[in-house]
């Protein structure tokens, strides 16, 4: 076995960059072969489909790279069950017409063993039933969402509302105040979090001053945000989302809302998002997520994964929670675990075992399925910003459980 893997390391020629690694595959499809190709069986194939344009494709292009990344080091080491694997990525493209053709080829084209992919809750459900119903196909679901979803065979490995809210909100509380305005982009994650936001903050002693919802491409916020400062509104917590997030923060910093002592508060924020807007316009804006930038500071196995992505994929695409990227490689690495427990690519036989893997190192710490439930316990970060970048000012004790399914 070592010689063998100490031969594919020779072997595995990849430097990580598209131009030369990835083999265009007709439009809108990647296709990254391991150079040892020569298992009897022949590669196992993943499939990547995530936002590589689009008004996502920040974070899509992050949660690509860290496929390709993960693929890679299980390459480097021999594979899985003795055989390389191929990735094949599709662009979902913010666009869920685009990507139920793209995901089809995946599926019906390409045959892979497991579907990894989808941003926004809206492309999770306009591609799942192909996936799992139709493809017959294991799917992970990588990003921070609003919960409730317990599909079979579909296992989400990004935190969850209980996992987002049950501590930051009374953090937002004692650091922010009491009076608390919902606003959000008009489509299921906002309304569903708010929905379960809202509980916990009269139940922490807080009042919701009002919840409204916009179009996804709004950028004029004039109105909310004359309704904020007039209603001396303590924490916004924020559900827009890109392309308009960066217009609404700026317009907030331009009526003074931070000056005067405001919060700003949103989950899905990270390092990728900060530079949305320029750094004193949201400054003091906080974030609940299961990963910072920060935390490799003090954790070496954090520590050894940014640098080993940062390496590879130096650029603009940061390796960040916000955008999947930390529930991108937990749920490979959670799926090669399954794997080498079920000795077989059988859907139902990986599923089984995916039920109750655990990672015990990773992005941010360790990480476990929750048995029958099809979500990940894992820690959860407070991280403030603080001229351009994230300080970790509170944390969970241990892992912390979804609360879903």
């Amino acid at each position: 076995m070592n010689d063998r893997r100490q031969l594919s390391r020779r072997r595995f020629l990849y430097n990580f960059a598209f131009a030369s690694a990835a083999i265009a595959a007709g439009p809108a499809s990647w296709v990254i072969r391991p150079d040892w190709a020569n298992a009897a069986e022949g590669p196992i194939r993943i499939g990547i489909a995530t936002d590589l344009t689009g008004a996502l494709g920040f974070a899509g292009n992050t949660d690509a790279n860290v496929a390709r990344m993960v693929v890679n080091e299980i390459n480097e080491t021999g594979g899985l069950l003795g055989r390389p694997i191929e990735l094949l990525i599709e662009d979902t493209a913010s666009n869920e017409s685009v990507a139920v053709g793209n995901v089809r080829k995946l599926i019906q084209r390409d045959k892979v063993d497991l579907v990894l992919g989808g941003i926004a809750s809206s492309m999770r459900n306009a591609i799942k039933d192909i996936i799992i119903s139709r493809g017959k196909t294991l799917y992970i679901y990588p990003q921070a969402y609003e919960g409730k979803e317990c599909t079979p065979n579909l296992f989400c490995t990004g935190p969850v509302p209980a996992q987002n809210c049950d501590r930051f909100i009374p953090w937002l509380i004692k650091n922010g105040g009491r009076r608390f305005a919902l606003p959000g982009s008009n489509y299921v994650w906002p309304q569903t979090i708010n929905a379960y936001a809202r509980k916990v903050i009269e139940s922490s002693g807080g009042e919701v001053v009002f919840e409204e919802y916009y179009p996804l491409d709004q950028i004029d916020f004039s109105s909310t945000v004359s309704r904020i400062t007039s209603n001396k509104v303590d924490v916004v917590f924020n559900s827009v989302i890109p392309p308009g997030v960066g217009s609404f923060f700026k317009q907030l910093y331009e009526a003074g809302f931070s000056r005067n002592g405001g919060r700003l508060g949103c989950v899905y924020y990270d390092e990728n998002t900060l530079e949305m807007n320029q750094a004193h316009e949201i400054e003091g804006l906080a974030s609940s997520l299961d990963y910072y930038r920060a935390f490799a500071v003090e954790d070496p196995v954090s520590a050894k994964i940014q640098s080993a992505y940062e390496k590879q994929f130096p650029g603009k695409f940061r390796f960040s929670a916000g955008s999947a990227a930390t529930g991108t490689y937990r749920g490979l690495k959670l799926w090669e675990a399954a794997v080498k427990e079920a000795g077989t690519l059988d859907r139902e036989a990986v599923a089984a075992a995916l039920d109750h893997a655990k990672l015990a190192e990773g992005p941010g710490g360790p990480a476990e399925m929750v048995p029958g439930k099809r979500h990940c316990r894992m820690n959860m970060y407070v991280g403030v910003a603080r001229a351009g970048q994230y300080e970790i000012v509170a944390r969970s004790a241990g892992l912390v459980d979804p609360k879903e399914c």
